[in-house]
Order: C-alpha cells, then structure tokens, then sequence
C-alpha cells in the first residue's frame, strides 16, 4: 500500500544497539495500542475489551485547507457539513487521504527540506486518538511508515502536568525508559523519526507560532534536545523544524483550536470528516454480539434522521448502542418507548447510571448538580479535561471514584504524572450541564443562563441549550426524576415562556445571524416536543424564512416536525438553502401547511419534487403560492407535479420559470389552465419552450378570464 516515493526512501542501517531498542519499542507500543477499551453503563459489564482490528471502522479523511475559526458549535458544523463533503467527494472535488499518506509530498503544501509536519482536525468523538492509536498500531506491526525508524506518541493532557523546565531527552524518558543513553545515536538521524502530539485543544500551554519571540530570544529557542525549557517550546520547535530538522511531527487537535495553527509550518491540512454510511453501520454490529438486536438498534437510528444524521461521529454511534440497545433486547423490548430526540436518548444514558450507582450516594441529586456545574464550567471555557483540582474546586472528593456513578459519567485516565478525568464525549459534559442549570435550586437563575449562553458568538453553548429546552418536557424528564427528584415547576415554565419569546424575536430579524438564530430555536422547539407551545409560536409567525441559510436534511427534519405541530404556516421562504432531494425528502411532511411556499435555486431533481407533489394532493392542503423557479423540472417530473393538481382546490399562484420544460409539457399545461378552478397565475419565462409553444400557452388564458399565463 506504500507509494514508489515512500519505498524508494533510503532508511540509514541501525546498529545492534539500536536495533534491540527499536524492537523493544514495537513491542511496547503493540501491547499498548492492540485493544479499544471502552466503558459501559452496565451492572453486569463495567467494560468492553475490543482487539483494535476488529473493532477499528475506517474514517473518511479529506485532505483540505479548513476555514480555521468556527462561528457555530463545532459538532454541529461539522454534522452540517458532513453530507457536503460527501458529495463533493464523490464529484472529486475533494480528495480522499489515507492515513498512510499524511507525510507524502504530493498532498504537502510546503516545499521545506526540512522535514514534515501534518495537522489532522476532527470534531469531538470523531475518533482522533483511535486513528492515533491505530497509525502507532500499524508501525509497530510493519504495516506503513516504514520510512520512520522510531515513532514516540504523546497526548497534550499528559502534558499538561508537566510544570518545570524539561528537554526533549527526559520527555521520551519519562514515556519510554528502555532508550536510556541511545538517545545520543536517535538524535543524529532525525529523519527517522516521526512525533505525534494528540490534542492540541487540551494543552493547558497555547502555543503562539506568530510570536516571532521564540526565534530571537534565547528563552524561546530549542535547538538542541538537551536543552532544558518549556514544554511548548519543544513542541513549536519541532513543528517549526527548529528541533532536530528533518523529522516528521503530526498534530491532531478539535476545529476549535485550528486557529493556533494558522501560522505553523505545516505541509499536510486534513480533517476526519467520521464515517461513511456503510461504517456506521459496521460499527453498531460489531457493538452488540445479538445480531439481531444489533440490526433493530440501527435500523430505529437510521429511520430517525435526528438521531443518524449525527452519527458520523464514532463517539456519538457508541453512546447511541449504549442507550438504544435495552429497548431492543428479547427481554425488555418496547420499541414504542425509544428515544427520539437527543434529549430524550441522553435522558435515558443517565438514568441508566443512576439506576445502576443512584442508591450509592445519600443525595444522588446534589452529586450531580455538582458535576454539572464542573460540566458547566468546562463546557463555557472549552474546556473537556478536568484535574483532582478541578473536582476539589466543585466539592467532589477524588476519592469518590471508588463508586461506580461517577466512574461512569466521568472517565478516570492515570499517567505516571497525574490524573485526569473527562466526559466519555462532549456532548454527555452538555448534557450534564444542561440538568445542573435545570435543577438550580434557585429557578429565577434559569433565565439569565440561557440568554447569556444564547447570545454566545460562538456557539460553544447551542448543544447545551437544545438539551435545557428539552429538559421542559415532563416525558423527557420522568425518569430522572426518580432519582434526582422534580424539576421545578417553574423552571420549566420560564425555559417554556424563553423558547417562545426567542422564535417570535428571531423571526422579525431578517438578518443572517437571524436566520440562523431563528434555525436554532426551531431545534428548541422540537427537542421540547411542545405542540402546544410550537402552535402558539408559529402561528403568529407571519414568516418563516431561511433564505441563503444552508439547511441540512436534519434542519429539513426539525422544520418538518415543528410545523407539523401547526394548524397553518403563513409564508415559508426557503431560497438558496442548498436543499437536495435528502432535504426535501425530510420536509415533504409539512409542506402542504404552508399557505405561500418558496422553494427557489435549490436542486430538487426529479425525486425531489415529489414530496412538493404529493403535498399538493393531500386534501387539507393549504398551499395557495408555490414557487418553484430554478429548482431542475423537467418534462419528466412536470407530469408529477402537474396531475398533483387534479384534485387540488388551494392553488392560486404557480411560478415555474426558470426551469428545462419543452413543448413536450403543452398538453399537461394545457390541461392545468383548463382544470384547475383556484388558479389566477402561472410563471413560465425562462424554460425551453418554442416561438409557437410560447404563442399557444398565451392563447390559453383567453378562454379562461381572470387567468394570467406569463412565458
């Protein structure tokens, strides 16, 4: 699998000495990287041991220079942007890399003879520290990077501890003893190395690679690996290829620390984009060892698109099984009860903890408030590892991880140097600090926490707020409750009174911060799962317009569910929102309550149009102005739309210009002018027709008086 350029690589012969290291090493680093172990919200099974092989789906990495600051909560923009990259993928427009191809010279942008360094981003839980371990696994057995004779890992967290001057000698030492004093021989071969730095929105230390400080002041300057200082100065002059010049040095880090590296010397930009389709799958299979339970939990999370569209991310397939998969066994199956938004599935991942270790604690309730004010503090600051300094801060005794609850909401890792906690994934940190914010015991405080978190520029808090708007169901929150006690009342009634005011500002701001911002509560709308408060909020929305707003098929979803829950949608305006025929798919339900529906300059295609069809044959269909200018109709899916309107009563204005209809559509067109009573108006410029065609669709609304026919 390797290139001619990286076999032709001439590898310098290793003494005897050092070939004994070396063996050593891949041995140690084989034991250390040959199984997944990952921890489970089971009385029975407190952990699962998976072989890496077997376990390991292979992610989709695109090689790409990525916008470096995020203006929307990176999961998310990460999920919105998933199917595009997809698609563009798919068209070669962007190329695939494979993990074995990240120091090639044919996708580095950097002509530098001295040395390579990568940068692989990834949302939380997309799996960068698997594809660290695995890349670590696959050189240790021989399988790529055979151009590297040594290969030394480390994590940004473990880093984090080390608070004293330092050289790059006692670094490796400290991880990897055997080298003792055949680091002098490693030294003079620096193009045989290659480091691997996973995490660098972890590392406590920024590194500045704009400060031109570190290549003037002597303080700053690490040329040599025996020279001790800081550890950020090692790692910025290894990037930098100030330290041993020739190596090879890889970084992973989430989108939200990519700015740090906007003026590193890097060769090789890429970004975990997660699964494909097909590895979803895999990965749910290989989860369960009842193939058959296996197979109903993914088929629930692929027929729920709020659910499957968020499973491109590793982290967030595995807490799905974790959640779903008691539904779905023999012995407690109750499909009817599954979750189906991510409040409800996060619900249910806590109440299984708490079921399992609630009766550990005398106030399991006041333990979690605690948590998720940690939670909190972490999810305001970006911040996903936590210290014995951190708990002590919250009032949570380390000593407390000898009971089971707080081992599994939050993950102990020890390194010789220290210990830390995190979140088994971020969005469980959310979740936690959405029910700590719940559970205030002063309800007054709810307000001033959602609208400071809401007018947040970055959207670090919309996860978060999604889950507090769901926590206003009295479903959503039954089960909790048997362990943490009521939500108060008035909370919810004040997150109620919030999410209603917010859709009704957010409407009336035509701006595109607005849209989004109006996108936003919409997803509040559906996690509440609050038809009564969707049908007094939309309903007195005049319009609903997201044009120019990227909508992805799980916005479609949400707007589809939301409007649902109404009786009539005045005008909703989707213009240039990049819908496909995925997105219209999901919003076909919903279409048919719109009074005034634009659908302009999206790529519907012929399947995309049908759901538009099928709303306009249902009998309470309310849709008097349907635009569908520049949206692909054709001859073919014309037909469709048109005999649609053979039973319609509602219909008064079509605009269908813009589009590829032919001579071929006269006789449906003829017989639309004709049939159909409720029509006043119909668009035709800019399609394909003839002179005489144009000449015979003008005469038609002569005998139709009140009917305009514009081509």
């Amino acid at each position: 699998i390797l290139s001619s350029e990286v076999r032709h690589l001439t590898v310098c012969p290793l003494s005897v000495p050092m070939e004994d290291v070396q063996q050593k090493h891949k041995e140690t680093l084989r034991a250390q990287t040959e199984t997944l172990r990952v921890n489970t919200i089971l009385m029975t099974e407190k952990e699962k041991v998976f072989q890496l092989l077997d376990q390991y789906a292979e992610l989709t990495v695109i090689s790409t220079v990525r916008d470096r600051r995020l203006v929307e909560h990176e999961l998310l923009a990460r999920g919105r942007d998933h199917e595009e990259w997809r698609e563009k993928h798919l068209r070669g427009e962007l190329e695939k890399i494979q993990t074995h191809q990240l120091f090639q010279s044919s996708f580095s942008q950097s002509k530098s003879k001295s040395g390579n360094s990568a940068a692989v981003a990834g949302a939380p839980g997309i799996g960068k520290t698997t594809m660290v371990q695995k890349i670590v696994y696959d050189w240790a057995t021989g399988e790529i990077y055979q151009q590297f004779q040594l290969v030394f890992s480390f994590k940004f967290r473990d880093l984090n501890s080390i608070n004293c001057r330092i050289n790059l000698r006692e670094l490796i030492l400290d991880q990897y003893p055997y080298f003792g004093n055949i680091l002098r021989e490693v030294w003079k071969n620096p193009e045989g190395m290659l480091f691997i730095f996973d995490g660098l929105d972890e590392f406590n230390d920024k590194i500045n690679f704009s400060d031109s400080r570190r290549d003037t002041e002597p303080q700053y300057t690490c040329t040599d690996p025996e020279f001790k200082c800081n550890v950020s100065d090692i790692v910025y002059s290894l990037i930098q290829h100030k330290l041993l010049p020739g190596c090879s040095v890889l970084v992973t880090t989430r989108p939200s620390a990519l700015h740090l590296l906007e003026k590193a010397d890097i060769s090789v930009w890429a970004e975990i984009l997660g699964f494909s389709a097909e590895k979803r799958k895999k990965c749910f299979m290989g989860y369960f060892e009842d193939q058959v339970v296996a197979a109903a939990v993914f088929k629930h999370v692929k027929d729920n698109e709020i659910l499957y569209t968020m499973s491109y991310n590793p982290s967030y397939c595995w807490i799905l099984a974790l959640a779903l998969g008691p539904f779905f066994t023999q012995r407690v199956r109750d499909p009817q009860r599954v979750p189906k938004t991510i409040t409800q599935l996060y619900s249910y991942y806590i109440y299984n903890i708490l079921k399992n270790h609630g009766r550990e604690f005398e106030n399991p309730r006041d333990v979690l408030l605690r948590v998720g004010q940690m939670a909190f503090r972490g999810v305001s600051d970006r911040k996903i590892v936590f210290t014995d300094g951190d708990l002590i801060n919250c009032n949570l005794q380390p000593s407390q991880f000898l009971s089971g609850f707080l081992m599994e909401l939050l993950e102990r890792e020890d390194s010789a140097r220290s210990v830390v906690y995190t979140f088994p994934h971020l969005t469980i940190q959310e979740f936690v600090a959405a029910v700590a914010q719940f559970l205030n015991p002063h309800p007054g405080n709810i307000l001033k926490f959602v609208s400071k978190t809401y007018n947040s520029t970055d959207g670090r808090f919309e996860v978060f707020l999604r889950f507090v708007a769901g926590l206003s169901n009295p479903m959503t929150a039954r089960g909790l409750e048997e362990f943490l006690g009521p939500f108060p009342h008035e909370t919810t009634c004040r997150v109620i009174d919030w999410v209603k005011e917010e859709v009704k500002r957010q409407s009336r701001n035509t701006s595109e911060a607005g849209k989004r911002s109006l996108l936003n509560t919409l997803h509040y709308l559906f996690e509440s799962q609050n038809s009564g408060l969707a049908q007094e909020t939309l309903g007195s929305v005049n319009t609903l317009s997201f044009r120019e707003i990227t909508l992805t098929p799980i916005d479609c979803a949400v707007l589809s569910h939301v409007i649902g829950l109404c009786d009539t949608i005045k005008h909703l305006e989707l213009v240039r929102c990049r819908i496909q025929c995925e997105g219209i798919q999901r919003l076909g339900p919903g279409l048919h309550k719109c009074q005034e529906l634009r659908l302009i300059d999206n790529k519907l295609g012929v399947l995309g149009l049908k759901p538009v069809s099928a709303a306009l044959r249902k009998p309470k269909c309310k849709i008097q102005k349907l635009r569908l200018e520049n949206v692909g109709l054709t001859d073919c899916n014309a037909e469709d739309l048109i005999s649609a309107l053979s039973t319609n009563t509602s219909l008064k204005w079509l605009y269908l210009s813009h589009n590829s209809l032919t001579d071929r559509s006269l006789p449906a067109l003829r017989r639309l002018i004709r049939d159909l009573p409720s029509l006043v108006w119909i668009g035709l410029e800019d399609n394909r027709f003839s002179e005489t065609g144009r000449k015979e669709l003008r005469s038609l609304q002569e005998p139709r008086p009140g009917v305009t026919v514009t081509v």
